[in-house]
């Protein structure tokens, strides 16, 4: 049965590469709710799924939010519809239950740019060095931490800790760099980044500022430096 619901849902789920909307047929979203019932199963599905992913879900979020709902629930079975690194956060948060990422081939770029070997390797060139790591990094990594922080966190975490001692960041540079901007800390950076959030230019941020000249900008600190000097 769990076979029956997991193909019957997610056969068509490719996270990387989003799909046009298809409107699911009434009866297949009652098959599911019925399977999701008799599994005491809950589906997660982040932000970038596709919309009839999304419309199946029980709860949809950022990777931090879909963690603390992950960390909450009461049911036996999380069906995760997102990247490898928050399916083995949801089970780092639920050891005693069953957690499923329906694609296996969906990564993310960022946790990619950071293989354990060469973080471990990294590590040991900085011996005295506390290690703080994003979230959005793989399970491997996080073993290897002292402390895990989330973007909105990583600026009080990093204020927090000893002077006197030097401060591993990883996996994204962008991210780090901020941070040490922030706290004036001299953070040592492991050079991963998103290939999502580099995608943005600052060629293209002020084409849009001349287009706009009374919008906002917002961005997140994943993005390079050159794009958030104009946020």
């Amino acid at each position: 049965m769990l076979e029956e619901f997991l193909t019957t849902v997610f056969t068509t789920v490719r996270p990387t590469r989003p799909q046009p909307a298809i409107a699911l047929p009434k009866d297949l979203f009652c098959a599911i709710d019925e399977l999701k019932r008799e599994l005491k199963a809950v589906v997660l599905a982040h932000y970038y799924q596709n919309p009839d992913i999304q419309d199946i879900a029980d709860f949809i979020g950022d990777s931090l939010g879909l963690s603390q709902q992950a960390a909450t629930t009461d049911k036996e079975v999380i069906v995760f519809a997102g990247v490898h690194f928050m399916a083995e956060t949801a089970k780092i948060l639920n050891p005693d239950k069953l957690v499923l990422l329906p694609d296996l081939e969906a990564g993310c770029s960022l946790a990619d740019s950071c293989p354990p070997k060469e973080f471990a390797e990294f590590k040991e060139q900085h011996p005295t060095a506390i290690v703080v790591s994003y979230i959005n990094c793989t399970a491997d990594i996080k073993a290897m931490s002292d402390v895990i922080c989330t973007s909105s966190n990583a600026v009080k975490i990093v204020n927090q800790l000893p002077k006197d001692r030097p401060i591993i960041f990883g996996p994204d540079r962008n991210l780090g760099r901020y941070v040490a901007q922030q706290t004036g800390r001299d953070l040592i950076l492991w050079q991963g980044s998103c290939i999502v959030h580099e995608t943005f230019s600052e060629k293209k941020i002020v084409q849009l500022k001349i287009e706009h000249p009374n919008a906002e900008i917002i961005a997140h600190p994943e993005c390079e430096e050159t794009v958030l000097r104009h946020a």
